[in-house]
């Protein structure tokens, strides 16, 4: 069969659309030429233009008036001199043509202080991507830095704040010790005293450094949007947490990612261990959890430092106990081992009859012990069992029971904690300033950022499980009775307690307050005192 020829139009067409192009094209260079002098004046014009409302802007409103009338005089003096006018129009247009003569140069890329940055950082990272086996490298001595670095940008200071690395395939990026090697070449260089986070695309061979902003530390203790049996810890970067909460930040209100911890019977992570240096925050963590718990639940405090930093919880409904002694705290530690196991029964008990479970063992019981180190000095210069002990009961069956530990201690008391303890606390926080070591011995895995070596009260890291680790901010949850506290503070955290009732049930009137006519709690003997005699009394009802 014969081919048929191709209809006109699909033969010559093309030809015919490419000289028509070409002949746009040459048009528009020609007429881009001879409109060049036109558009350089009307550059110019606008450039002058926008001085002259800058100028006027930054002109004082008493000199405005003064102003506006020698402009008027100049023009009037103008318009009256012979060829004034024509003047006047040549010399604006000839400014204008100098003003508008140059476009304005945009840099797209680095200058040469960051040109010389990324060759430094290239330099140093060739004895770690490298080998001497590499026909074709990728990092070699006086080597061009583009071909490594896709990707990167600059603060004001000319400081590297992202830097996307391309590293060769030979590299060991699945050691920890290798990693390690380079995030921190990578910090020494790039500026210290930020905090870095590195992430690595072991599949595409790539590394992305990235300098992350503070968390804000304004965020206080307030009544967060959460549902019963979450707990804010504190809040992170917005990008490692699917959720936000509102809160009120200053004069205004903002959302934030918040680090939820859950407990109760489908909860993972039952019980919290926080782990911190001296000042780092740990009690005001101790004191945000207390205040959330009793939303829903009754807690049982114990305070080995015995410094009465939980003065402000005496006599609050829920508050079942707060107690600095040894005694009353192995007291109470025992109540608490026998309470789980009554719940443990009595919800034993509904499911074999096919009930509910009771009403009395619904509720929530936090047991906070911050520093059982301190009392497991204590109670062995004295002859008494550790109060770690006690804990064996509530930590092991505590999910079932609804009972909740939260422990708080010092790095250099973290070898006095017992096994018991570090097992079955899933839920981990670091505070303070403290090295990558010490928080993977904590927390189990080393974060992906590097610490900065001063940071402000209640900053550090969490970690939920076996989740990620998250960089960490606790709300500002002070003592309202300690003088250095701000008043602000101290009425956000009393505006968050109940009213302190009597035996009878009759509100007793704050002791912060003007008038207040009860012994101020904040004194060692009457905080100890109240404490010990409202163990006393609850103890004696539970037998």
């Amino acid at each position: 069969m014969a081919r048929r020829p191709l209809p006109r139009i699909l033969s010559s067409g093309s030809a015919s659309i490419t000289r028509s192009r070409e002949l746009a094209r040459t048009a528009a260079d020609n007429a881009t030429d001879v409109l060049h002098p036109l558009f350089t004046v009307t550059r110019g014009l606008r450039l002058l233009v926008g001085a002259g409302r800058r100028k006027w802007a930054a002109t004082p409103k008493e000199r405005r008036s003064p102003t506006l009338f020698l402009v008027a005089v100049c023009v009037l003096v103008v318009a009256l001199i012979p060829y004034g006018p024509l003047l006047a129009l040549v010399t604006v247009m000839g400014a204008a043509a100098w003003k508008g003569r140059r476009r304005p140069l945009v840099q797209t890329g680095p200058g040469k202080a960051e040109t010389g940055r990324l060759q430094a950082l290239y330099e140093a990272l060739v004895p770690y991507f490298s080998v001497a086996d590499d026909p074709s490298p990728l990092f070699a001595h006086g080597g061009e830095w583009k071909k490594a670095f896709s990707g990167y940008a600059f603060d004001a200071d000319g400081r590297v704040t992202r830097l996307r690395v391309a590293y060769p395939a030979y590299f060991t990026d699945g050691e920890a010790a290798s990693r390690t090697r380079i995030e921190q070449l990578l910090h020494a260089k790039s500026g210290r005293g930020r905090e870095y986070h590195f992430a690595w695309d072991e599949e595409a061979n790539q590394l992305v450094m990235n300098v992350l902003d503070p968390l804000p530390t304004s965020i206080a203790a307030q009544r967060f949007v959460t549902a019963p049996g979450e707990t804010v810890l504190g809040f992170t970067d917005g990008d490692t947490v699917q959720r936000t909460v509102p809160v009120a930040d200053g004069d205004g209100t903002r959302d934030a990612p918040p680090v939820v911890w859950r407990t109760g019977a489908r909860s993972t992570e039952p019980h919290l261990l926080i782990v911190g240096q001296p000042g780092s925050g740990t009690t005001t963590l101790m004191r945000s959890i207390a205040v959330q718990a009793l939303q829903h639940g009754d807690i049982v405090i114990i305070e080995g430092s015995g410094t009465g930093e939980y003065a402000c919880l005496t006599g609050r409904p829920g508050v079942m106990a707060v107690e600095c002694a040894l005694a009353g705290a192995l007291a109470t530690l025992e109540w608490a081992a026998h309470e789980t196991e009554r719940r443990l029964i009595a919800a034993n008990r509904a499911r074999q009859a096919g009930h509910p479970a009771p009403e009395d063992i619904k509720r929530p019981l936090w047991i906070l012990l911050d520093r059982p180190s301190v009392l497991g000095h204590l109670a062995a210069v004295d002859g008494r069992p550790d109060p770690q002990e006690l804990l064996q009961v509530p930590l092991r069956h505590g999910r079932a029971a609804n009972v909740t530990v939260v422990t708080a201690d010092q790095f250099d008391s973290l070898d006095t904690l017992g096994e018991t303890l570090r097992t079955h606390t899933r839920a981990r926080v670091t505070l303070g300033s403290c090295s990558r070591e010490q928080i993977e011995s904590v927390l189990g895995l080393e974060p992906h950022t590097t610490p900065t070596p001063d940071v402000p009260p209640g900053r550090g890291y969490a970690r939920l499980g076996t989740g990620p680790v998250l960089r960490l901010q606790v709300p500002a949850t002070p003592d309202p009775y300690d003088d250095a506290t701000s008043e602000a503070h101290r009425q956000a955290v009393l505006d968050l307690l109940p009213a302190r009732q009597t035996a009878a049930g009759a509100d007793v009137p704050d002791p912060t307050a003007p008038d207040a006519a009860i012994p101020d709690p904040s004194t060692p003997e009457n905080a100890l005192t109240a404490q010990n005699a409202l163990t006393a009394e609850q103890l004696t009802l539970s037998e």
